[in-house]
């Protein structure tokens, strides 16, 4: 067995912003609701030409570009993704025939918005059992495409965009063991239901969950590792919002650590906001090479899934 790392990174955000006072001419709100609430200032809503697998093939463009890699080298493309509408081609082909990958095995997951942690895990785990060596591992979200903008507690919170992450082979393990697991007598406290299918969640719910059962399963995450909290360069939670970031971020013990807060500028963009928050941060040049950083994704189902990595 071997381990894994991640190589490179790549992001892409559709450019239409959509503020807070544009929203407040769509329902009852305003931007003093929002922010205090919730945190996010804008966010990013995809066009009609804009699909969960074209918004993901722009993003593994990017990372793979930045790898080194050739596109006939990844063997394996895992999607995590709660928003494509086909069932057949899924996401990952679509992805895999747009760059030219050649025959890998593609496979998406919906673990919603703990999709990308969970994504990034089976990634690790097919390249340490030695089915895999180069893998995609992309988060992405058409989440406008499900949102009820008749109502005002979800409508605020979502946007589009996409995040991933080129993952090969490494004998110093770059990626820690993952935590992972799910509460799913409480599951329906995150919905994506019907037809047409609408976002609806019970936010009170979510938020006493979050912040009282996540930060001591967050500081086992990082005994897997053997890392301490406040050992941390950087901290990328699910970026669901910042009144869940902050004390999430705060009762981990991360003292030392860059929290990331592209909520407030991306909104909730469920199993791309990991990647894409990650992204934007080592883009940064804010997080040393080689940098201990804690992914944490939760949410839909009332899952959760964790792991350290090793920045790039």
């Amino acid at each position: 067995m071997t381990g894994s790392r991640v190589l490179a990174l790549g992001h892409y955000q559709p450019s239409r912003v959509l503020t807070n006072d544009e929203l407040a001419t769509m329902v009852d709100t305003s931007d003093e609701w929002i922010r205090s609430r919730v945190g996010i200032r804008t966010r990013r809503i995809a066009g009609p030409e804009e699909t969960v697998a074209s918004m993901a093939a722009r993003a593994a463009a990017k990372a793979l570009a930045d790898s080194g890699l050739a596109a006939g080298e990844i063997d394996l493309v895992v999607v995590a993704t709660c928003t494509a509408v086909d069932r057949s081609p899924n996401t990952a082909a679509r992805v895999a025939a747009e760059l030219g990958l050649g025959s890998p095995a593609v496979m998406d997951v919906n673990v919603v918005c703990a999709g990308f942690t969970h994504a990034l895990a089976t990634a690790d785990h097919a390249i340490r059992a030695g089915a895999a060596r180069h893998a995609l591992v992309i988060g992405v979200e058409k989440f406008s495409s499900v949102a009820d903008w008749t109502d005002r507690t979800t409508c605020v919170l979502v946007g589009d965009g996409a995040g991933a992450a080129v993952v090969t082979a490494s004998d110093e393990p770059g990626i820690g063991p993952v935590l992972w697991g799910s509460v799913p007598e409480m599951g329906h406290a995150v919905r994506i239901e019907g037809e047409p299918s609408r976002f609806a969640q019970e936010g009170q719910t979510v938020y006493r969950w979050a912040t009282t059962q996540l930060p001591p399963i967050a500081r086992r995450v990082c005994e897997r590792a053997g890392v301490a909290p406040e050992e941390l360069a950087a901290v990328v939670l699910h970026q669901a919002n910042l009144r869940i970031i902050e004390p999430v971020a705060r009762r981990l013990g991360a003292v030392n650590a860059i929290v990331a807060d592209d909520v407030t500028e991306s909104g909730n963009t469920s199993a791309a906001s990991i990647p894409l928050a990650l992204s934007k941060l080592v883009a940064s040049g804010r997080v040393a090479s080689g940098a201990p950083i804690l992914l944490f994704g939760f949410g839909g189902n009332l899952s959760y899934a964790g792991q350290v990595i090793r920045c790039p």
